[in-house]
C-alpha cells in the first residue's frame, strides 16, 4: 500500500512540475524547483501525516498554514522574481488592458505615422462613435470620443474597420472611462508573432491532460475504497479491493469533467484558446482537489463572460442532481449526532445543512429520514454532494470565480467588484455561525475581486441572460443557506 502512495505521489509530483514550469517558468526568475516545491509541500506534510499518525486527522491549525501560506509564498515568489515588463503598465482607472493569466508579456507598442494615424481616424464612423482625440501611452492607445449609438454596433464596426486596415497588429477595448463614458484602446495583440501572423500552435496539451486524469481516478479511487470502509489490512489480504472505490471515483470525476468542459466547449464556440480540464490529484483525504481550464485568450464581450462562466455550473449540475438523487437513496439512515454535522459530514449528514439538500433529501426519501436523524452517505451520494460545494464554491461573484464572472457581465466590472468585496463579508460573517465556511471565507479574501475585462466591455446582456444569472445566484443561497426551522418542521 505504501508503494502505491509513492507511485501516485510520484506521478503527482513530474506533472505538478511540468505545470509549474510551463505556466510561470517564463514569466519569472525564480528557479521552478522552489516554486514547485512549495506547491508541493501541502500534499508532502500530509502524505507524511498519514503515513505516521493515520489514526489520527490533521489539526485545523496546520491545514490553514498550509493551504493558505503556501499559496501566498507561491505567488510572492513568482512576483520576487518576475522578469521586468517592457513597458509600464497602463493607468487610466477602469480602463485595463485585458491581459488573461495566461497570456504572454505584451510587446512594445510599435509607433504609427501620420498616414496610419489617419487611416485610425477613418475607422470611427461619425454615425457610431465620434473621435475626439487620440492619446498615446507606453502600452496602448486611447481613442476618446462620443457613443452615438448602440455599444455593440459602436464596437463591431470600429473593431471590423481596425482589422482591415491594420490586420491582427492590434487588439481593439472597449470601456467605460473614468466619468462613465465609452473609451476605445488599441494594444499590440500578444497572440501574434514577430513575424506578424498569428500564433496557431496547440494549447489543449492533450498529454497532460490525460495523465493528470489517470492520475487522479487512482488517488479518487483510493479515497473510494477508504470512503467505503475498507482498510489497509484488507487491501494487504486482497488488492482487489480498492476497486469498491470505483463508483465514488467515477462519479466525482464525470461531475468536475462536466463542469470543465462546459467552460471548455463554450470558450470554444465563442472562439477563445483554452485548456482541456487538467485535474488535481492528492493521495489523501478526497482523492482530488478539483479540475480547472486555462483561457488562452481574451474574452470578446460580455455575453460570451457570461456564457463561459455560467455553463460550468449548469454542465455539472446536470450530472450532479441525478448521482446524488440516486445516491441519497442507497445512504444509511443513522441517529443525528449531538454535535451537529455539515455538508462534508459524510458519516452523519445532517440534510439540513443546506436548503437544497434537504429538499433533494426529502424528494429521495420521503417519510424515510426524521428530524433527529442523519444519514451515512453512499460513496456516490459523497460524490453528488462534492459536487454541490463545487458549484456553490464557484458561483461565489468573487473575482474570475464563475460567479465573479457572471455578475461582471451583468452588472459591468466596477459594480461585479463590489458585489465580490460584499460576498466577502458576507461569507466571512455566515463563517460565524457555521465554522466549516471558515476556511471559505479566508480563501475568497486571496482571490482579486476584479475580474479581468472583455474586449467589448460596455454592451450589455439580454433579459434572458439576467434572468438566468439571478437563477444562479439564488441557487448559490440555496446551497449555503442551512435550512430554516419551521421549514425543517415541515419536511421532515
Amino acid at each position: 500500500m505504501l508503494f502505491f502512495w509513492l507511485v501516485l505521489l510520484l506521478l503527482l509530483g513530474l506533472f505538478s512540475y511540468s505545470a509549474v514550469k510551463q505556466s510561470v517558468g517564463s514569466m519569472t526568475r525564480t528557479p521552478v524547483w522552489l516554486l514547485w516545491l512549495v506547491i508541493m509541500l501541502p500534499t508532502f506534510v500530509l502524505t507524511a501525516w498519514a503515513v505516521v499518525r493515520s489514526a489520527e486527522r490533521p489539526p485545523l491549525g496546520l491545514l490553514l498554514v498550509l493551504f493558505l501560506a503556501c499559496p501566498l509564498l507561491y505567488w510572492l515568489l513568482v512576483q520576487w522574481g518576475r522578469q521586468p515588463a517592457a513597458n509600464p503598465p497602463l493607468q487610466d482607472g477602469a480602463l485595463a488592458q485585458p491581459n488573461s493569466t495566461p497570456l504572454p508579456p505584451k510587446p512594445a507598442l510599435r509607433p504609427i505615422d501620420k498616414a496610419e494615424e489617419a487611416t485610425l481616424q477613418s475607422c470611427f464612423p461619425w454615425s457610431v462613435y465620434y473621435l475626439q482625440n487620440i492619446e498615446y501611452r507606453p502600452q496602448a492607445m486611447i481613442c476618446r470620443g462620443q457613443l452615438r449609438g448602440s455599444p455593440t454596433v459602436a464596437y463591431e464596426t470600429v473593431r471590423d474597420n481596425v482589422r482591415r486596415h491594420f490586420g491582427d497588429r492590434f487588439l481593439v477595448i472597449f470601456q467605460e472611462g473614468l466619468q462613465g463614458k465609452p473609451v476605445f484602446a488599441l494594444v499590440p495583440n500578444p497572440q501574434v508573432q514577430a513575424t506578424g501572423t498569428p500564433d496557431q500552435r496547440r494549447h489543449t496539451r492533450p498529454g497532460v491532460a490525460l495523465g493528470l486524469l489517470l492520475a487522479t481516478l487512482l488517488t479518487t479511487t483510493g479515497a473510494g475504497a477508504v470512503m467505503a470502509g475498507v482498510t489497509e489490512a484488507d487491501l494487504q489480504a486482497s488488492p482487489a479491493l480498492v476497486l469498491q472505490g470505483l463508483p465514488y471515483a467515477l462519479a466525482l470525476l464525470l461531475i468536475l469533467g462536466c463542469h470543465e468542459m462546459g467552460h471548455y466547449l463554450t470558450a470554444r464556440r465563442y472562439g477563445m484558446q483554452a485548456t482541456l480540464p487538467y485535474f488535481i490529484p492528492v493521495p489523501f483525504f478526497l482523492g482530488t482537489f478539483g479540475a480547472f481550464i486555462q483561457l488562452r485568450s481574451p474574452v470578446p464581450h460580455r455575453r460570451a463572460l457570461f456564457d463561459v462562466g455560467i455553463a460550468g455550473p449548469i454542465a455539472g449540475l446536470v450530472v450532479t442532481f441525478p448521482l446524488l438523487f440516486w445516491g441519497l437513496g442507497q445512504s444509511t439512515v443513522v441517529p443525528l449526532p449531538e454535535t451537529g454535522s455539515g455538508l462534508l459530514s459524510f458519516e452523519a449528514l445532517n440534510p439540513n445543512a443546506s436548503l437544497l439538500l434537504a429538499l433533494l433529501t426529502k424528494l429521495a426519501l420521503g417519510q424515510g429520514l426524521a428530524a433527529n436523524q442523519a444519514l451515512h452517505l453512499h460513496p456516490v451520494a459523497i460524490a453528488g454532494c462534492l459536487g454541490l460545494v463545487v458549484t456553490a464554491l464557484n458561483l461565489m461573484p468573487v473575482g474570475q470565480l464563475d460567479g465573479g464572472h457572471i455578475v461582471h457581465a451583468m452588472y459591468g466590472q466596477r459594480t461585479g467588484a463590489a458585489v465580490g468585496q460584499i460576498a466577502r463579508l458576507l461569507v466571512l460573517l455566515l463563517a460565524l455561525i457555521h465554522s466549516e465556511l471558515l476556511i471559505w471565507a479566508i480563501l475568497l479574501f486571496f482571490i482579486p475581486a476584479v475580474d479581468e475585462p472583455a474586449l467589448n466591455d460596455v454592451s450589455e446582456l439580454d433579459d434572458r441572460r439576467d434572468l438566468l444569472g439571478l437563477m444562479a445566484l439564488t441557487l448559490l443561497v440555496m446551497i449555503m443557506l442551512p435550512v430554516p426551522a419551521p421549514l425543517a418542521r415541515l419536511l421532515f
